[in-house]
């Protein structure tokens, strides 16, 4: 599976973006796709998970409430809605899929297949 990653760029505190993650290749309904994310100087932190065949999500505490993951079948993509963004969620965003349990959505090693990433930036 190969991943690209979209939507990123410069927005003010309290703002909004929408990230894409296209897939392409083949995909199987018990994948996961994840996004993390990763400031400079800082490590790669989980953000949220989906479950490609629906019914099982899961949320960074950083980022509860204020993110949501969604899928989009036909498209084969994977978004990630911010709103109310801090100067703090400013990063290189990251998605990536894998296979696991619910319990391990959050390591960086459930995941084998990585996109480019894309950068966002919340000005204060």
């Amino acid at each position: 599976v190969q991943l690209q990653a979209s939507g990123g760029g410069l927005v003010q505190t309290g703002g909004s973006l929408r990230l894409s993650c296209a897939a392409s290749g083949r995909t199987f309904s018990d994948y996961v796709i994840g996004w993390f994310r990763q400031a400079p100087g800082k490590e790669r932190e989980f953000v949220s998970a989906i479950r490609w065949s629906g019914g099982s999500i899961a949320y960074g505490d950083s980022v509860k409430g204020r993110f949501t993951i969604s899928r989009d079948y036909a498209k084969n993509t994977v978004y990630l809605q911010m709103n109310s963004l801090k100067p703090e969620d400013t990063a290189v965003y990251y998605c990536a899929t894998g296979r696991g349990p619910f319990s391990t959505w959050s390591w960086l090693r459930s995941y084998t297949s990585w996109g480019q990433g894309t950068q966002v930036t919340v000005s204060s």
